[in-house]
């Protein structure tokens, strides 16, 4: 199967290309980079890879969430090269990536929202591997946040941005803790694969991010209210 991917969620972005089992991955780093090297980047996995886009099975993205500006650069390049092939997309939660990252059993996702609060969600694998939601994806302020009954293992920039409040939160119900782990594109891609097979894409007119919220900064009446300053 051959799966082109992109995950530009976060700062640290990536694009992947799942080709015959093996993955070909690219790093790009910062934000301001990724609409500069994604296009040339894929271009280099495709030469590498001597395939063209029309041999791809689907393109895949990370929908999020994450960075608004990250989000629509990758949805609008998987649906500019999808409806040129004439493909199908996956489009893939990027928290759902990160889970699949950790081969834990039961994965609690939160990453860093900026704005003082973070975006969260649970899954658990099934019974192929591949981590199912458990409830929705969630954004709230540290302190405020819910995890589901039971035992997790954590994942994400969040708990490195929130360290003490999270563990306040959240003592004793972790397993342990990645909070290095971000979003790749080869999980993008491996998720694109599941998608593929189980008859799960999109068409590319349809493909949208995953927001979670609909603001990217806080009124100077918010910041006061926060205790920040105007």
């Amino acid at each position: 199967m051959n799966i082109l991917s992109i995950e530009t969620a976060t700062e640290h972005g990536s694009v992947a290309l799942l080709h015959d089992g093996e993955l070909l991955v690219r790093r790009i780093e910062g934000a301001a980079n990724h609409s500069e090297a994604v296009l040339r980047d894929l271009r280099e996995l495709l030469i590498e890879a001597g395939l063209a886009v029309t041999q791809l099975d689907a393109i895949a993205f990370g929908a999020g969430p994450g960075a608004f500006t990250g989000l629509r650069l990758a949805c609008g390049v998987a649906q500019g090269l999808a409806l040129g092939a004439g493909l199908g997309i996956a489009a893939i939660g990027s928290l759902q990536a990160l889970a699949l990252q950790t081969d834990a059993r039961r994965v609690f996702v939160a990453t860093d929202a900026r704005m003082g609060e973070v975006y969260h969600a649970a899954f658990e694998l099934d019974a192929e591997g591949v981590p199912m939601p458990v409830g929705q994806v969630g954004c709230s302020q540290p302190l405020e946040l819910e995890l589901p009954a039971g035992d997790w293992f954590a994942a994400g920039s969040a708990f490195k941005v929130w360290p003490q409040e999270l563990e306040a939160r959240l003592l004793g119900r972790l397993t342990g803790c990645r909070p290095d782990m971000v979003p790749r594109a080869e999980e993008v891609a491996r998720l694109g694969a599941v998608a593929v097979a189980r008859g799960a894409l999109t068409p590319p007119e349809l493909a949208a991010p995953l927001y979670v919220r609909d603001k990217v900064a806080f009124t100077t009446a918010e910041r006061l209210a926060r205790g920040g300053r105007a």
